[in-house]
């Protein structure tokens, strides 16, 4: 399996291509500090089995997280998307379709990697598109690019984002503005926007060991901080994530006991397809390609060590 490795002053990144392009690992090494992983690095296992759900990091396109029962509809076409967790029973398919494919290797060098993934038409989703995605490390920071083009002869619904997994220690804080919450159903599934407790912790900072969540932010202020103590890991540090205007939502998945914790900056939210004759878009995202039309939006991972 091919990792692809980024170097930069103390920065250092991995990519697996061929396991959904995702990333492998993030982490500081040298100056004095012993290696500092700022995402779930991936083990040796995971690589080895090509598990998604064991990187560090790793694309959602061309949805982001559930689609209820697989089913909706677009402009007169069905989508009819299989179940898809690899791990777990659920009619509720998840992420998308680049996660669980192998992405082409356009170009590569000390600092950056380019991969695209060309996907055909399917009852799945009855769509062609390219998708490409861009790692690029600095000395400061890890910015990672993705994009989707509507290749097909009609427009075409589409939400990218990607799926960080951060390490998750006694006393790790996450600070993240955003103006509500969307509550779920027992089957993790939107329902209703919530305004209250969760929404002022995350604004003013809150212990994550606290919070139990699977859950979508809408009005995403487009920033997260997320602090940690000194501890096995590393001394006190710290990480900003910053996103473009198009990653407007953000999920937080944080569940309980668990040693990581997922910070994702997202298009769209959870089944906006079905939910928009209800909600409409300004609650919950989501574009509209016409033929050879892209969307594309940034996130920039910035770790500081104390």
């Amino acid at each position: 399996m091919q990792l692809l490795r980024l170097v930069a002053g103390e920065l250092r990144a991995e990519i697996v291509p061929e396991v959904g392009g995702a990333l492998a690992g993030f982490w500081t090494e040298g100056g004095g500090h012993r290696r500092t992983h700022w995402l779930r690095h991936t083990d040796e296992q995971s690589v080895t089995v090509a598990n998604p759900l064991g990187m560090a990091s790793f694309p959602l396109v061309p949805f982001c997280n559930r689609i209820r029962n697989g089913r909706a509809s677009f402009e007169g076409r069905e989508i009819r998307f299989p179940p898809n967790h690899p791990a777990k029973p659920s009619p509720h398919p998840l992420h998308g379709i680049g996660w669980q494919r192998p992405w082409v290797v356009d170009g590569v060098s000390r600092h950056a990697v380019d991969l695209s993934l060309q996907v055909d038409a399917s009852e799945a989703w009855p769509w062609a598109f390219l998708a490409q995605q861009r790692y690029e490390l600095d000395e400061r920071a890890l910015r990672v690019t993705i994009s989707i083009t509507n290749q097909d002869d009609a427009a075409m619904p589409a939400g990218i984002g990607h799926h960080p997994y951060f390490p998750h220690t006694p006393g790790t804080r996450l600070t993240s503005p955003a103006a509500a919450m969307w509550r779920t159903d027992a089957e993790v599934m939107p329902v209703a926007l919530d305004t209250g407790d969760v929404v002022d912790r995350l604004r003013a900072g809150a212990l994550l060991g606290e919070l139990v969540l699977d859950n979508n932010f809408v009005g995403w202020e487009h920033s997260a901080r997320i602090d940690w103590p000194a501890d096995a890991n590393g001394p006190v540090r710290s990480l900003v994530m910053r996103a473009d205007e198009v990653f407007g939502f953000f999920v937080v998945y944080s569940p309980h006991g668990s040693d990581h914790f997922c910070a994702e900056p997202v298009s769209q939210c959870t089944d906006w397809l079905n939910l928009l004759p209800r909600f409409g878009h300004g609650v919950l995202g989501g574009a509209r390609l016409t033929p050879g039309e892209r969307l594309a939006a940034s996130f920039t991972l910035i770790p500081s060590l104390a």
